[in-house]
């Protein structure tokens, strides 16, 4: 038997709940994130660890939000509608996200405690934050600030 991470653990049971409560569309976007994980155990021969599970959340949310774009700017309301839907389970199992204060600061404190100087740094300062971060805060808005931070 595979050790599930806890955050696995929920995605299972709000599955039997869904399933339950015959929420067809709720099943479908949780079967979507069982099937994701089990990929990626499959990929990496190994059982999840929740920051594994976080990772695979963070790269599905993305995909959905750039459809999502994709979707609106195309005039299919019908599929944007899906993909916000699918992005509003995903966020259901990632920590909370922080408000643009915390980001910053966490930038800040980082860069700092990196001892960063100029954009040379910026690779140190961003694996840093990717550890520090871990889903809870867009990488890419991370970089603006890290980049807007170090630049002369």
């Amino acid at each position: 038997m595979t050790a599930t991470s806890e955050i696995q653990s929920m995605i299972a049971a709000a599955t039997k709940a869904a399933m339950r409560a015959r929420q067809r569309d709720r099943v479908k976007a949780l079967r979507l994130i069982n099937a994701a994980l089990k990929q990626a155990e499959i990929d990496g021969r190994a059982s999840l660890a929740d920051a594994d599970v976080l990772a695979v959340l963070t790269k599905m949310r993305k995909q959905r939000r750039d459809s999502l774009e994709q979707f609106t700017a195309a005039d299919r309301e019908d599929l944007a509608a899906i993909e916000r839907f699918e992005i509003e389970v995903i966020d259901e199992f990632m920590p909370q996200a922080l408000s643009a204060e915390e980001l910053e600061a966490a930038v800040a404190d980082t860069i700092a405690a990196v001892g960063a100087t100029g954009m040379r740094d910026m690779g140190r300062v961003m694996g840093a934050l990717r550890d520090l971060l871990a889903g809870r805060a867009d990488m890419g808005e991370a970089s603006r600030l890290v980049r807007a931070a170090l630049q002369p």
